[in-house]
């Protein structure tokens, strides 16, 4: 069996919810860790307060 053929059971058999925010969060760090040099710890604490940063914004200015 193929190591995608187990992922793709394991992911069957457990699922788990991923709401919209963790997606967000993680598309923001994954940018970040490759396209800085900050940690996998930093680039995660950025990523949350831009997230944050960007999400209080008024709608009008964004």
């Amino acid at each position: 069996m193929t190591l995608q053929k187990k992922e793709e059971e394991l992911m069957i058999q457990n699922p788990t919810f991923v709401s919209q925010y963790q997606k967000r969060v993680e598309l923001v760090h994954d940018v970040l860790r490759h396209g800085t040099e900050l940690s996998e710890e930093q680039s995660r604490v950025l990523a949350v307060d831009l997230l944050h940063t960007l999400d209080t914004l008024p709608e009008r200015v964004r």
